[in-house]
């Protein structure tokens, strides 16, 4: 192994004395989104393409240093952070930013790892093509990452995760190798699907540099609407007759305890419910939203008799649809400053849970009711994808709770929280990955075979286990 000295150097060789950073310029790599976790590395290294990525891993691994591969960095589960050892290499992948091609002919777009979201979005939307995947981090998160993690956002509903939009790869393996797997087929079953392997793997499997991913036609009528609920149940409701009338145009269904759009308007006096009074019997919102790809009155109509019955049948306590764009705006705005505004709580316990949509509703009532038992004054922030099943299941401890008080009780509230999701055939991680926090609770909840197959894939494409390790499969048990 050579002197941290000689590695710089030697990395250096590969991307420029510009692109290796260390000390105070490395600080911000060093340190994930949620400030839960601050590892150390030998350097932070950022390559331009996939050659360098490539000649990058192979220095790794020549070495047996620790390749930790980051994006924008917006991961909730510390999935791009390095261990304290100080050994690893910090990969950032941000300087592969280029969009490669679009096909329209074909609805695909080729994109390098480190492009945000929202450029690929854009770049869509100038040949008249949606990119779907939409998450709140959009304008900082980046390709890479998403895939990495096979996110979800507003739009599974209609669209899939990141899984369901990408058609081909281009990975860089543990030796140092070039998978070129940048295929734009719906159809392709020839061998095993290499690409379902690397997508969701969080970096733990091998690099993704770039990507085919599936667009569609650009919506040309779109129709919101934030309707009032005095129960979860009343919102599995709606969401069923949504489902019933409006058939594939439901693009997303986002339900959202009332707390927390309480103190999005607090933190964010600029934010406003559109209601013209608040009943005080109303506990949930819903944010509903159906889309065609042609002009359509029709639509329209469809979704407001949608509504209409929803309320002659008393399952809605009020209801707003958009009569702009700009409103439209208003009320995603209100969904997407709910984690912000959690940030300005001194602490908040994550959980991203996925259940059958049918248990939803009890299982909020039910586990909340036992958390509010065992810590009187807990406050509930529940928000999430309900049209998926997935919730983003928050706790703000009582007022006045100190930060160090909150964080001391997350043990035994994870327990609690994921014990029930399981009993119930949920996930623990239903949109966010496993990262680095969340490893014990994997090994806990996972079934022995399935943790054993895991870990024979990964000694098979990591054996020296140098990428990312310590995230997802725990690095102290041996594969099986």
């Amino acid at each position: 192994m050579p002197s941290p000295q000689e590695f710089v150097a030697a990395l250096i060789a590969v991307v420029g004395g510009g692109n290796v950073l260390t000390g105070d310029a490395a600080a911000p790599y060093l340190t994930d989104w949620r400030r839960k976790r601050t590892g150390r590395a030998i350097a932070v290294a950022r390559p331009a393409n996939r050659e360098e990525v490539a000649a990058l891993v192979r220095l790794c691994a020549a070495h047996g240093v620790p390749i930790v591969a980051q994006g924008g960095n917006t991961g909730q589960v510390a999935g791009a952070t390095p261990d304290t050892s100080g050994r690893a290499l910090v990969l950032s992948l941000a300087r592969l930013n280029r969009i490669r091609a679009i096909d329209a002919d074909n609805d695909t777009i080729t994109v390098e790892a480190g492009c945000v979201l929202q450029a690929v979005q854009e770049a869509a939307r100038r040949h008249n093509r949606l990119f779907p995947l939409s998450l709140g981090a959009e304008g900082s998160c980046t390709i890479g990452g998403n895939l990495a993690t096979n996110a979800g956002g507003t739009q599974v509903l209609r669209y899939g995760n990141a899984r369901e939009l990408t058609l081909g790869l281009e990975v860089v393996t543990a030796e140092g190798e070039i998978w070129h797997g940048l295929r734009g087929l719906r159809k392709d079953n020839a061998g095993y699907d290499l690409r379902d392997l690397y997508l969701g793997s969080e970096g733990t499997l091998g690099i993704i540099t770039a990507a085919t991913l599936r667009l569609y036609p650009m919506p040309q009528s779109q129709h919101t609407a934030l309707v009032a609920l005095a129960s979860l149940e009343d919102a599995t409701r709606l969401l069923a007759r949504a489902r019933s009338e409006l058939g594939s145009t439901l693009t997303a269904f986002e339900v959202m305890a009332r707390g927390c759009l309480e103190d999005v308007v607090a933190a964010f006096p600029q934010q406003r419910l559109p209601f013209e009074r608040q009943d005080p019997a109303v506990q949930w919102y819903a944010l509903l939203e159906s889309s065609v790809t042609r002009a359509c009155a029709s639509s329209g109509d469809d979704f407001e008799a949608m509504l209409a019955g929803a309320w002659e049948a008393g399952a809605i306590s009020d209801a707003v649809i958009a009569a702009s764009a700009a409103q439209r705006r208003d009320f995603w705005a209100l969904r997407e400053h709910i984690t912000l505004a959690l940030a300005e709580q001194p602490y908040c316990i994550k959980h991203d849970i996925s259940l059958p949509i049918s248990a939803v509703a009890d299982f909020v009532r039910r586990n909340g009711a036992q958390l509010a038992q065992a810590h009187p004054g807990l406050r509930m922030r529940v928000f999430g994808h309900l049209g998926d099943g997935n919730l983003h299941y928050n706790l703000l401890g009582p007022v006045g709770t100190s930060r160090a008080a909150w964080m001391a009780a997350e043990p035994g509230i994870q327990t609690k929280v994921h014990d029930e999701v399981v009993a119930l055939g949920g996930s623990i991680s239903a949109e966010q990955g496993i990262g680095g926090l969340r490893v014990a609770e994997l090994r806990r909840y996972k079934p022995a075979l399935e943790l054993a197959l895991m870990r024979r894939i990964k000694q098979a494409l990591d054996p020296s286990g140098l990428l990312n390790p310590g995230k997802v499969l725990d690095a102290s048990q041996p594969p099986d």
